[in-house]
């Protein structure tokens, strides 16, 4: 959260089912949530970039983003304009999110993470929570 005070965009990646969707629901919770594996969704990105991010950001996650890379040159210019943080989460596969292309599109602009899955050994070790939602719970 502190990352999100200072960035435009912020960039959630990691392999499937290490909780980025969850994550950028749980921390920005007033933002409108769009599935890129959508096909209607996706179809539309791909073919009207500027008409979708003007339909539907700003303060939007976009998730699985790595499936529509022609939103982010749109997300640059768009961004150069206005440099409110945290406008646009973005999740995606790091296996698919060709990172390279976001860095230099949005160099300077955007701030990225790496989600892990957590490991047998840490899930054995810290056994099962009894309060899972204080997982979610900001810390000041």
């Amino acid at each position: 959260m502190k990352y999100a005070k200072e960035y435009p965009v912020v960039a959630l990646v990691g392999p499937r089912q290490s909780g980025k969707t969850t994550l950028a629901k749980v921390l920005f919770p007033t933002y409108k949530y769009l599935s890129l594996e959508n096909l209607d969704l996706r179809q539309y990105a791909s073919s009207d970039p500027r008409g979708f991010l003007g339909d539907y950001g700003p303060f939007v996650i976009l998730d699985e983003v790595q499936r529509v890379p022609e939103l982010f040159p749109y997300l640059q210019e768009i961004i150069d304009t206005n440099q409110d943080p945290a406008q646009y989460i973005l999740t995606g596969s790091s296996q698919f999110l060709p990172i390279e292309k976001i860095t230099q599109s949005l160099a300077g602009r955007i701030i990225t993470f790496k989600l892990y899955p957590l490991t047998y050994t840490e899930l054995f070790h810290y056994g099962e929570d009894s309060n899972f939602d204080s997982v979610f719970q900001k810390s000041n």
